[in-house]
């Protein structure tokens, strides 16, 4: 079953899907689990459940998009602003900034600039742009990324194509080191806005499946406050957004490094936890 809401100026697809299979979870024996990612970025978690032999064979799988991209306020200068000056880095922390930046290398690819990405899935989203990425810190925070990253003398500039909507800890971070950071709120992330049949469906919902704290405060947007569910979260980020929102310590599960197959782990403690909790 698909349902489509369309919005104006996004960079993707904001349309929600649910499996059709998924329509009659409430009455499965399987655990239910969402996933809440924006539109088009869920496939790589569903085929690594459905892969998984443990979660493929005991699971159920929705897919209820929390969040939507659109244009932020500072899309239109960030092409001029990337070819104004040779820039020490341009920071990326994420893979939707990643798509946001290569919509305008094609201004600085013949002579590009230094590229540092916060992880390995935005390292990867870069290179699937042919953007070559010269730094990534040893754990996937934009704290860590602050902290670690080599200066270039007593003025280090640096480029910071971002969410409207992401925090100030890698430039607060960054300045704090002398470095002269420029942001560019280049794209913003929303709400998605689900129907009633989904809303219904999501009240089956065991396990959400969180990776940014904009996918949190979609859920809780459209669950009415939903806080019951079990949290398995990328990594530390999201987990610590679901603890500001309240949610019981005991519902969050997340890996020490964000990544997949800490995600994956994550969801399998999760239903780990509700087999103890049911036994």
């Amino acid at each position: 079953v698909f349902f489509l809401a369309k919005q104006t100026n996004c960079f993707s697809a904001p349309s929600i899907t649910i499996k059709s299979s998924a329509l009659n979870a409430a009455s499965s024996e399987r655990t239910i689990v969402a996933v809440t990612r924006e539109d088009g970025k869920n496939s790589k978690l569903l085929k690594k459940i459905g892969d998984d032999p443990e979660l493929g064979s005991t699971t159920e799988l929705l897919e209820l998009p929390c969040i939507e991209h659109a244009s932020g306020a500072d899309i239109d200068i960030l092409a001029p602003t990337l070819k104004s000056k040779d820039w020490d880095y341009v920071a990326v922390t994420s893979p939707e900034a990643a798509k946001v930046l290569a919509s305008a290398w094609d201004t600085v690819r013949d002579n590009p600039l230094p590229v540092v990405a916060v992880g390995a899935a935005t390292e990867k989203a870069l290179q699937g742009f042919s953007i070559d990425v010269c730094f990534t810190p040893s754990k996937a925070t934009a704290e860590t990324l602050s902290a670690e990253l080599e200066l270039k003398g007593p003025s280090t500039s640096l480029l910071y194509p971002a969410s409207a909507r992401a925090k100030k800890t890698l430039q607060n971070g960054l300045e704090a080191r002398g470095v002269e950071v420029t942001r560019l709120n280049t794209y913003d992330t929303v709400t998605a806005n689900w129907s009633e049949d989904q809303k219904k469906v999501s009240e089956a919902v065991k396990i959400a499946c969180f990776a940014s704290p904009s996918s949190i405060k979609g859920w809780l947007q459209n669950t009415n406050e939903n806080k019951n569910v079990i949290a398995a979260c990328i990594g530390e980020t999201s987990a610590t957004a679901c603890r500001n929102h309240g949610w019981d310590e005991s519902k969050i599960f997340y890996p020490e490094k964000p990544g997949i197959d800490g995600w994956v782990k994550a969801i399998k403690d999760a239903e780990a936890s509700l087999a103890i909790a049911h036994s």
